[in-house]
This record gives C-alpha cells, sequence and structure tokens, in this order.
C-alpha cells in the first residue's frame, strides 16, 4: 500500500515548505541556480552556530570536545604544506574512527551521551574545520592548498577514506548517510541517517544468501558540495564493486519509503549553510540528462518484510510538468511519458539529489543489475516533553529510543535487500 504526499508536507531531506514556516525563516523569491563557496579565511554559517549552548553541550558530554585542541596543536606544528595535509588526514580519520568505534560500543564511551549518537562527529568535525580556517602557518599557504587541506578533512572524516572491503567471500554493500540539518529550527536535532551510518560501518551481516560486509560513509547537507560532484567522487570507483547500495536520510513521521523514482529538480530549501539552489540537478554532461531514475532495489520484498516498529512504503509519487503542460502536476503513480521533473518520490532536496546522482551514476557506468536506491527514515523525535527547542534537554528517553529503534530497522532493511535472491525488484 502507498500512501501519497503533497509537495508541501514532505518532511526531512525530501525537501518542505513546511519546515521554513516552523524555522521562521522565509525563502527567496528567485533561488541562486549556483551557490558560491565561502572564502577560505571565512568562518562559515556551520561553523558560526558551534558557540550555541546545545553544541558545546554535545561535544563536552561526548567527550568530543578535546578533537580541536589536540588539532591545533598538531597544525602549529607542521613545517610545511605535506606535512600539514597528512596532520589533516590523519586526525579527520581519526574522528571517523572514533564515531564509528563509539557508535559500536568500542573503547571508552568519553562522556555520558549515548554511544549512538551521531551529533558529536558532526559539531566535533566543524571544531577542526575552524581551526583550519584560522589557523595561520609558519610557511606559505595558497587559497587552493587551503581549500585542498578543508577538502583532505571532509573526506576523511565522512568515511570517504575509510571504504575497505576485505576478501572475496562476503557481499558488498554500500550505505551513504547525511549531518543534521535545519538546524536554525532546533540545533539539537540529529540525523538518523547520520546515526545507521556510524553503526552500519564495516559490519557483517549475515543472511540467506551469504555473508555482506557494510561499508558507509556520511555526507554533507550542502548544494554547493553536490554541484561540485562530491557524490561521484566518493561513489564511482566503488559502484562497480558492489552488490548493493542504499542512500539513506530522514523522511516522514512515522514511516519509512522506499523512493522509487528520484527526479533532476533541485526546488531551493535552504541547506546548512542557509545557501538555496534551484533548477536542474548539476551534473556532467546535462545534455544526455534524465529527467528521471529508478530504484532497482527490492522494493516489494523491503515493503512486505517485518524489519521492525515503523511500516515500510513503496513510494512512487512524483511532481511533473507534463509534457506540452506548463505546470507542476502530482502523480501518485510515477512519471508520465516526456514530463520534466519537478520532485521524486523523496522530494525535491538533497535526499532526492543524493538518490538521482547515486542511480544515475549507477546507470551512466553500464550497471543495469546492480540493486541501489533510496531510504527515507521516520524523523527522529525527542519525547513530548522535550520539544522546545530553547529550552529543551539535548537528549532524553525517547530521543534515545526511537534513534536505536530506527537504526536498528535500517540494519534489518539492509539486510532484507542484500538477503533477496538477486536483490531485484
Amino acid at each position: 500500500m502507498t500512501h501519497s504526499f503533497s509537495a508541501t508536507t514532505r518532511l526531512g531531506l525530501g525537501g518542505v515548505a513546511l519546515l521554513l514556516v516552523l524555522a521562521g525563516s522565509t525563502l527567496p523569491a528567485t533561488a541562486s541556480p549556483a551557490v558560491a563557496a565561502p572564502t577560505p579565511d571565512a568562518t562559515t554559517v556551520e561553523e558560526q552556530r558551534l558557540d550555541r549552548t546545545a553544541p558545546q553541550e554535545i561535544l563536552r558530554r561526548s567527550g568530543f570536545d578535546s578533537s580541536a585542541p589536540r588539532f591545533e596543536r598538531a597544525l602549529r606544528d607542521s613545517g610545511g604544506y605535506a606535512q600539514a595535509e597528512r596532520t589533516v588526514t590523519r586526525h579527520g580519520s581519526a574522528l571517523w574512527r572514533r564515531a564509528v568505534d563509539r557508535a559500536q560500543g568500542r573503547g571508552p564511551a568519553t562522556g555520558d551521551l549515548s554511544r549512538g549518537d551521531d551529533r558529536p562527529l558532526y559539531w566535533a568535525r566543524l571544531t577542526l574545520s575552524r581551526e583550519l580556517r584560522s589557523w595561520e602557518p609558519r610557511f606559505g599557504l595558497s587559497d587552493a592548498q587551503r581549500r585542498a587541506l578543508h577538502t583532505a578533512l571532509e573526506t576523511s572524516s565522512r568515511g570517504q577514506d575509510d571504504l575497505r572491503f576485505p576478501g572475496h567471500r562476503a557481499k558488498r554493500v554500500l550505505v551513504t548517510g547525511f549531518d543534521p540539518f535545519t538546524l536554525d529550527r532546533d540545533v539539537r536535532i540529529g540525523n538518523p541517517s547520520g546515526a545507521s551510518a556510524l553503526a552500519l560501518d564495516g559490519t557483517l551481516i549475515r543472511t540467506a544468501e551469504g555473508p555482506a560486509r557494510i561499508e558507509t560513509v556520511i555526507f554533507p547537507v550542502r548544494w554547493a558540495d553536490f554541484a561540485e560532484g562530491a557524490v561521484e567522487r566518493a561513489l564511482s570507483r566503488q559502484l562497480p564493486r558492489l552488490d548493493l547500495f542504499t542512500t539513506v536520510s530522514q523522511g516522514r513521521q512515522g514511516r519509512f519509503d522506499v523512493e522509487r523514482t528520484n527526479g533532476a529538480w533541485r526546488g531551493g530549501f535552504p541547506d546548512n549553510e542557509n545557501a538555496a539552489s534551484t533548477g536542474a540537478v548539476p551534473v556532467d554532461d546535462p545534455g544526455s540528462q534524465p529527467q528521471w531514475t529508478t530504484t532497482t532495489l527490492p522494493y516489494r520484498q523491503l515493503t512486505a518484510a517485518d524489519t521492525g516498529r515503523f511500516p515500510v512504503y513503496d513510494n512512487t509519487e512524483v511532481t511533473e510538468i507534463p509534457a506540452g503542460g506548463t505546470q507542476p502536476v502530482t502523480r501518485p503513480d510515477g512519471p508520465t511519458p516526456g514530463s520534466a521533473s519537478r520532485a521524486g518520490g523523496g522530494g525535491d532536496y538533497l535526499s532526492n539529489e543524493i538518490a538521482y546522482r547515486a542511480t544515475l551514476l549507477r546507470d551512466r557506468l553500464g550497471l543495469p543489475d546492480l540493486p541501489g536506491g533510496h531510504l527515507h527514515t521516520p524523523v527522529l523525535r525527542f519525547g513530548a516533553e522535550n520539544t522546545d527547542p530553547q529550552t529543551g534537554k539535548v537528549t532524553d528517553r525517547d530521543f534515545e529510543r526511537n534513534r536505536a529503534d530506527i537504526v536498528s530497522q535500517v540494519r534489518e532493511l539492509v539486510k532484507t535487500a542484500v538477503g533477496t535472491p538477486a536483490a531485484r525488484p
């Protein structure tokens, strides 16, 4: 059974106008089709949120507040660019491994915040980014070199340098997650897709089709990174080696969705830098760019299996401009021939875009039989007595239970997908 949602009631990274109302912000009447990256010496919008009370508490209560001072000392000791690059990559990778180990119960808990929390990684990465941005080395450092160091920090601290599939006896599965977002609405927010990535990275699952190893990465919620090819750089070498992939993001209240169709359109909802982008998804060779791509995940099996507490839907809804038309129309059963995309099943925000880019890459690499697509998780909610963004606690029992249940069900959905014979719809 499929439930339909209009474009204005979609939640999460699928893109919602409603969130703008809740956040007390407004969308520009005409959003820029291109997003400028911040200058190398500027403090970014994301970094500016670090000084708020909740991020500082999350860092302190997880023990991740120690990351930036160590990083700053190591940077200060760098005698040249090559040494600085090694320092950045080492500390970024160590941050990723520390977050994964913490989520999976290895090593000390370092603080009283629950182990499965994805937020310490997000905020600690920003503390390192801010240190790097303000660093004044003893040697000459060009703007291009500083940007390259920031890129190295991003990729190493997001698991993108840590994708390893040892051996040949286990199936290979790649799962992606996202940073927290809509932080100006509630800076306490976490993202269950990021928490799932930390919990699943490097794990082995056993299915009726044999064992499978899962590797994960986390992506930023920034239009500019996607336009600059972050998804393709991370995935292009991996997809030909995989048996299955799924991109994951936070979606609607109380339900999982397997998104059947992805659209080639950006709807303009502001990202974590409060930048907006509206128009066609920018990709290489736009002349051959399709308006739609489709999932090859086994959605029938995923919706039928008992994988956990939340219902799972095969979501076939899209918003299109029909061939010969001028106005958007919402279709409950997918796009019509010759139509122009205005929203995929996952909306018109970055969750739709990562699904579109990953499945387009699958198709352009000539991998039509590779199972892959997008899962939307339920919204991660605080307890009923802890909903005020200004006075609420950074965590509570319901928040932790909801996150654990979502992560557990993501694991079971991945297990079901890779355990489906030939893993086809």
